[in-house]
């Protein structure tokens, strides 16, 4: 059976974000997107204080006023948490209008996205979804994926885009030899690596892993 939603990861740089709605529902989508490096407009008649507190700091723009259609359709991704379902239906049909992709909140026949339950560390991003038919059993796999995925991933991330980096510039035309620094790179006991090691001793390291000289196989000292 076909799913309804492609997981994928859109970038907001760039992207004015619109949220029409200001009570706590909608509060939780600002939090989620003032994660990212997002542009963020919302408009509502009456907004919660930390709405208020964002704006006064300058985290978002708000508009404390009724909708008006068809708004929504200047920007580039849009919420409706509006407590009357009229308004979101409005925002929803103004968005389709436009091509604009929508997400009217615990309503999934009016949703272009979803919010997936997300666990990240650092450069690293797992997602679960059930296609927004039970978003309790995704939560629930989130809680399981903290444990898979503890903190010390958060540094295993920063120093894996170094590495990259680093390999990119050093391994650029030997394919071969990079898959060979990445299969040493992924068989280091990380969780060692970053309890005992300084910043210095693990940018070593990473040159070793790059040069060859590291043995994966050879316990941390």
């Amino acid at each position: 059976m076909a799913n309804t939603y492609l997981p994928i990861s859109i970038s907001l740089k760039n992207r004015p974000c619109l949220i029409v709605g200001g009570g706590r529902v909608a509060l939780r989508k600002i939090d989620t997107l003032l994660n990212y490096d997002s542009t963020i407009t919302v408009i509502a008649p009456e907004v919660d204080d930390k709405i208020k507190y964002y704006a006064d700091k300058g985290r978002l723009a708000l508009e404390q006023r009724v909708y008006v259609s068809p708004e929504a359709g200047r920007f580039g991704l849009v919420i409706a948490a509006s407590d009357d379902l009229e308004v979101n239906k409005q925002v929803y049909a103004d968005c389709r209008e436009a091509g604009v992709p929508v997400n009217v909140v615990d309503n999934p026949p009016y949703c272009d996205f979803i919010f997936p339950a997300v666990v990240k560390r650092d450069h690293i991003t797992v997602a679960v979804s059930t296609d927004g038919t039970a978003p309790f059993l995704s939560g629930y796999l989130r809680l399981l994926l903290d444990d898979v995925f503890p903190q010390h991933w958060n540094k295993i991330a920063r120093h894996a885009a170094e590495f990259r980096n680093r390999m990119q510039e050093r391994l650029a035309d030997k394919p071969n030899e990079k898959a060979e620094a990445i299969n040493r790179f992924l068989n280091a006991d990380w969780k060692t690596i970053v309890k005992r090691l300084s910043e210095d001793q693990i940018s070593e390291r990473l040159d070793k892993m790059i040069s060859g000289e590291y043995d994966p196989s050879q316990p941390e000292s």
